[in-house]
C-alpha cells in the first residue's frame, strides 16, 4: 500500500505509460496487488474522490490491455493542511481497507494539534494511519514521540525504502528504531518512479522486512 502510480494525478506517474513501467516492475518483485494513494493537498493536488477513480479506471484500463497482471485499488495520502478536516466533516475523503485513512505530515513544522485531530480522524470513522512517520526530523531522537502517536490509536507506515539509506541515514536510523520496538503496522513502497523501484527491490531483502514479516504483525496481510 501506499504508491504513486496512477497516472497524471499528483508528483507520481506523469502519464499511462510510466504508470505501466512502475506496474511491471511491482510484478517483477512478487507484488499481486497495490492500494494507490494520490496526493491530496490544498495548494498542489486538488484530487477528489471522484477524480482519484477515475484516474484508476484508466490504470486499470491499461493494466488489462497490456496483460499486466496486477490487481490496483485507490486510496489517498491526505496532506495535514487547513483542508484536511473540512474534507472529513464532510466525508470527502477516500480510504482504504477496513476504513483506513492515510495522511501525511509537514516535513518542516511540527503541527500542535496531531493528538486532536486523530480523535477527529476516529470520530469520523476512520482507522488514522500516518504515512512515513520516519521522514519527520522533529520526531526523531526519541522513541517516545512514536509511542504516544500509536497510544492515540494511529497506526504507523513505514516507507521499506527508508530501510536502504535512500532518505539519509538519520532516517534510516530512525525506521530501524521503530521495528525494533514493534511500533509499524503497515509498510509502504511510496513508489512515485523507478528510482523508487531500484531502492524498493534493495530494501525487501532488509533484515528488519524480514522480521516484520516473520512477526505477522502488519496489517498489509489483511488487505
Amino acid at each position: 500500500m501506499h504508491s504513486h502510480i496512477i497516472p497524471g494525478i499528483d508528483d507520481g506517474a506523469p502519464n499511462l505509460e510510466a504508470s505501466l513501467a512502475m506496474a511491471r516492475k511491482f510484478v517483477s518483485l512478487g507484488f499481486k496487488k497495490l492500494i494507490a494513494t494520490p496526493h491530496v493537498m490544498a495548494d498542489f493536488y486538488r484530487n477528489t474522490p471522484d477524480s482519484i477513480n477515475r484516474g484508476l479506471d484508466i490504470l486499470r484500463e491499461g493494466l488489462l490491455k497490456n496483460e499486466i497482471d496486477l490487481e490496483v485499488e485507490a486510496a489517498a495520502e491526505y496532506y495535514f493542511d487547513e483542508t484536511f478536516i473540512n474534507k472529513l466533516d464532510r466525508k470527502e475523503v477516500l480510504g482504504f481497507g477496513d476504513k483506513y485513512l492515510l495522511f501525511e505530515l509537514s516535513y518542516i513544522n511540527q503541527p500542535p494539534n496531531l493528538l486532536d485531530v486523530l480523535f477527529k480522524i476516529q470520530d469520523a470513522g476512520f482507522y488514522p494511519v500516518l504515512a512515513h512517520p520516519e521522514r519527520y526530523p522533529y520526531y526523531h531522537g526519541s522513541i517516545e514521540n512514536y509511542l504516544q502517536i500509536r497510544e492515540y490509536g494511529c497506526f504507523l507506515q513505514l516507507n521499506t525504502i527508508s530501510l536502504t539509506g535512500y532518505y539519509g541515514k538519520g532516517v534510516k536510523s530512525t525506521a530501524e528504531n521503530l521495528v525494533d520496538h514493534n511500533c509499524i503496522s503497515f509498510l509502504g513502497s511510496d513508489m512515485h518512479h523507478l528510482r523508487h523501484a531500484r531502492a524498493l527491490k534493495d530494501s525487501l531483502n532488509t533484515s528488519r522486512v524480514e522480521k516484520l514479516i516473520a512477526q505477522g504483525q502488519l496489517n498489509n496481510l489483511l488487505l
